[in-house]
């Protein structure tokens, strides 16, 4: 097995998922516990590292890819949020080794960001949502509980969305006023 920190799944490689904005991401249900969450990816993703704290209001944890479809490295695909109020509140997908995510057939993850957005436009503006911006220029919609990150890879930038329950979409994209941990912004996911 080859461990390539910077290796990107092609297209065929990944995992089919659609999101349907506050209801769910591929098998994972905003509102789901962990133990349903493991139990819905269980034969293609696998649990890898949890956090968080009794003083922090939510629990990070990673689902790992499996060794399927021929790909030559493995590692973190999908880090998932927990509030202790809501449940599953809010999910990143990994644009080096994540599912591909869809919305309506506009993929998200692993894209050039550039060209995600200008899509990402066309797609709020024909659906009559509005675009906002985080601080650190991502596009997002609170509308859609959606924020399209980006991602290195190695020399490369890639999209990485952020999906969240609609108790966190009020401000989604705001890196210090929104629901999303501190972690989502700080941590350089690999």
């Amino acid at each position: 097995m080859v461990t390539d920190v910077w290796g990107v799944l092609e297209e065929e490689q990944r995992l089919p998922w659609a999101f349907t904005p506050f209801e769910r991401v591929g098998p994972l249900e905003f509102g789901m516990t962990h133990e349903q969450a493991e139990a819905a990816v269980d034969g293609v993703l696998e649990t890898g590292i949890s956090s968080g704290s009794s003083r922090d209001n939510y629990v990070c944890a990673e689902f790992w890819s499996v060794q399927l479809l021929d790909a030559p490295f493995f590692g973190p695909a999908v880090t998932v949020y927990y509030d202790r109020s809501v449940g599953l509140a809010g999910i990143a997908v990994n644009a080096l080794r994540g599912p591909q995510v869809t919305l309506d057939g506009l993929a998200l993850v692993g894209q050039v960001p550039s060209r995600l957005e200008d899509q990402f436009i066309d797609y709020l503006e024909t659906h009559t949502k509005e675009l906002q911006y985080s601080q650190h220029a991502d596009p997002c919609s609170e509308q859609l509980g959606l924020v399209l990150r980006a991602q290195r890879a190695g020399d490369l930038v890639l999209s990485r969305p952020v999906m969240v329950a609609e108790a966190w979409a009020d401000r989604c994209g705001d890196t210090t006023e929104g629901c999303s941990p501190q972690q989502e912004w700080k941590t350089f996911e690999w």
